[in-house]
C-alpha cells in the first residue's frame, strides 16, 4: 500500500512539472533576453504587467516601456511610453531610438522625440505596407539601457 501511495505521488509531480512547463510555451518561443541587432526576436512580455494606453508591453528592469502604434493617412504614428519605478513615472529625458523590420524585411531606424503634453515619444514611420512590424526600442536613461521589442500589424 505504500508502495502505490509513494507511485501516485510521483505520477502527480511529475504531471505537475509537465503542466508547468507547458503552461508558459507560447512565451517561451517569443523570449529572448538577447540584445541581438535584429528586431525579429520578441523580447520577454510580462503576463501581470497591464497596458495603461493600450499598447503592448515591456518591463525592462526598473523601466516600463509601452508601445502604442496608430494608423494615420501617411504611415503609422508610433507612442512610445517610458516610464520608471512602481508608480510609472515619465522618463523626459532619454534618447529613444526604434529599429523596425517592415513586413518586407527591410530596416528603418527612427529617433523618438519627448512630447512634454503628451508625457510621451513619439515618431512617424512613413509608409502603408501590410503585413507583419517588428520593432525594437532602445532608451538610453542617463547612461542607462532600456531595451524592449514589440510587434504589431497592419
Amino acid at each position: 500500500m505504500n508502495l502505490f501511495k509513494l507511485g501516485l505521488v510521483v505520477i502527480g509531480s511529475l504531471g505537475l512539472f509537465w503542466l508547468g512547463g507547458c503552461g508558459s510555451g507560447s512565451e517561451v518561443g517569443n523570449s529572448s533576453n538577447t540584445s541581438a541587432a535584429s528586431p525579429s526576436e520578441s523580447s520577454a512580455k510580462s503576463d501581470d504587467v497591464k497596458s495603461s494606453k493600450g499598447g503592448e508591453v515591456v518591463e525592462s528592469g526598473k523601466y516600463h516601456l509601452e508601445l502604442v502604434p496608430e494608423n494615420e493617412n501617411s504611415g503609422t504614428h508610433l507612442d512610445l511610453f517610458l516610464q520608471k519605478g512602481d508608480n510609472h513615472e515619465a522618463i523626459p529625458n532619454a534618447k529613444v531610438t526604434a529599429q523596425i523590420q517592415l513586413p518586407d524585411g527591410t530596416q528603418k531606424t527612427l529617433n523618438l522625440s519627448y512630447d512634454a503634453e503628451g508625457k510621451h515619444y513619439a515618431a512617424l514611420l512613413p509608409g502603408k505596407a501590410t503585413g507583419e512590424y517588428q520593432v525594437k526600442i532602445t532608451a538610453d536613461i542617463n547612461g542607462e539601457k532600456a531595451e524592449g521589442r514589440f510587434s504589431f500589424s497592419k
